[in-house]
């Protein structure tokens, strides 16, 4: 068996070198490339950079593509679409990792764009972004209209044009990119900063707009972003994104789908000659309306014409002769029932005798009747009187003197009612029920008094 010598080391490469080998190598075998495969792990730096994986069952490809190749690509790469990819092969020396340096990528087909569409399509629809509930009524005749669209197109120039033609109104325009990278994220700028308006700069109406294109070139409007902001628009949104075949999801969710860009104008304005022509006609309508209402009414009014004076005071004339005729008779039939009522009423001497007589006899009954009723009443008065006298009594001034009580006054007669002011005055009256004496409080000398005389003319002192 043989055996290898060992290389020498002065013919060994360093890993550097190895790795800038094998990168000339690939690069100059592999400069151009066109690799199909299907979208993971995609990740786009602040710098801009796009970094990506391109994969099939089999195999994971690193992809790394540049701000400026990104900014022109017409879709939004997301994970899970099917993508054709054109660049090199190249190696990154820092991990010893093959990759392709992608210049462009495109979806594999309108088949795959579709199929995602679809899917987020029906991911928008469950959360009840195209609900007919949320579509908001425009305005019949908007004072500003604001429109979100390229400013050097011919979408903004028909758009004009026919407002013009129309009913002129107020135009303001958001520029945005329609196309491209750039176009989603500008283009809901556009219609979160109408909507972001106060004033009367604030449109009454949107109109997001675009020509048409492939559905790569229209592929901005079916953005998750783009859709979302105009569900969330407070004006009614009109979309007329592309021709009448051509459908985006902005389509679903707007307030409503114009088939072409001119045709946004037509549903943003009326025709304002249509409306002078309305308005005329109405205005004729109106006044045949009020004539022949008119002329009903004069129709109305002579049917109901009034009689003539003297046609209304006949019947009139005719009661009062009437009346008149019989008024004599009525007035001599008066005076004889009055005559009569009289002679009934008629009084006599006799009569008005017997009247009083009645009358005497009527108050001796009443007197007779009264008098027992009288005396029990003036008994019972007597008694409850000679009641409250015993009672009166009892609870009378002396009365109580007499049952031992006694009142202590002092030298000016004040009522001493505790034993405090009795000992600091210098003498004291004492009233019993047969008399009064004064009296000195015990440890006082003063000069002595002769006593009032008592009710039965007694003196006493108290020393």
């Amino acid at each position: 068996m043989s055996e290898t010598a060992p290389a020498s080391n002065d013919a060994a490469l360093s890993v550097s070198d190895l790795a800038a080998s094998l990168k000339r190598t690939i690069e100059t075998n592999f400069d151009h490339v066109v690799v199909r495969g299907e979208l993971g792990r995609v990740t786009i730096a602040r710098s801009g950079h796009m970094y990506c994986d391109l994969k099939d069952e089999k195999a994971v490809l690193n992809t790394v593509m540049w701000k400026g190749q990104v900014d022109r690509l017409p879709f939004r790469p997301e994970e899970g679409l099917e993508v054709i990819a054109t660049g090199r092969l190249s190696i990154y020396e820092g991990r010893s990792n093959y990759q392709l340096i992608a210049s462009s990528m495109r979806p594999a087909g309108a088949g795959a764009l579709m199929a995602l569409l679809e899917e987020r399509k029906k991911k928008l629809a469950a959360e009840g972004l195209f609900a007919a509930e949320h579509k908001k009524k425009l305005p019949f005749l908007p004072a500003t209209i604001g429109v979100v669209t390229s400013p050097t197109g011919a979408v903004i120039r028909d758009i004009l044009h026919r407002i013009r033609d129309r009913f002129p109104v107020r135009v303001i325009v958001w520029p945005a990119l329609v196309q491209g990278d750039q176009a989603a994220a500008q283009v809901t700028a556009g219609i979160r900063g109408f909507n972001a308006m106060t004033g009367a700069d604030r449109p009454d109406v949107l109109i997001v707009a675009r020509g048409g294109g492939s559905i790569e070139d229209l592929w901005p409007f079916n953005e998750e972003i783009v859709v979302r902001a105009a569900f969330d628009s407070e004006i009614p949104l009109i979309s007329a994104v592309g021709h009448e075949t051509d459908t985006t999801l902005i389509d679903y969710v707007s307030d409503a789908r114009a088939p072409t860009p001119t045709g946004a104008a037509e549903i943003a304005v009326p025709v304002r000659q249509d409306l002078l022509l309305q308005t005329g006609e109405f205005g004729e309508r109106l006044k045949r309306a009020l004539a022949r209402r008119a002329g009903q009414a004069a129709d109305k009014l002579s049917a109901a014409r009034l009689p003539r004076p003297e046609t209304l005071l006949a019947s009139k004339r005719q009661r009062l002769d009437f009346a008149a005729a019989s008024l004599p008779r009525a007035a001599l039939a008066l005076t004889q029932k009055a005559r009569l009522r009289l002679s009934r009423l008629a009084l006599s001497p006799a009569t008005l005798r017997s009247d009083i007589r009645t009358s005497k006899q009527r108050l001796r009954d009443v007197a007779v009747r009264a008098r027992p009723a009288l005396t029990r009443l003036m008994q019972s008065r007597a008694t409850t009187l000679a009641a409250q006298g015993k009672l009166l009594e009892t609870l009378s001034y002396h009365a109580t003197l007499s049952r031992g009580y006694a009142l202590v006054r002092d030298e000016d007669g004040k009522l001493i009612r505790s034993a405090v002011p009795a000992a600091a005055a210098d003498s004291l009256r004492i009233t019993f029920a047969d008399g009064d004496i004064t009296a000195v409080p015990e440890g006082s000398s003063p000069a002595p008094k002769t006593p009032k005389p008592g009710p039965k003319g007694q003196q006493g002192s108290l020393f």
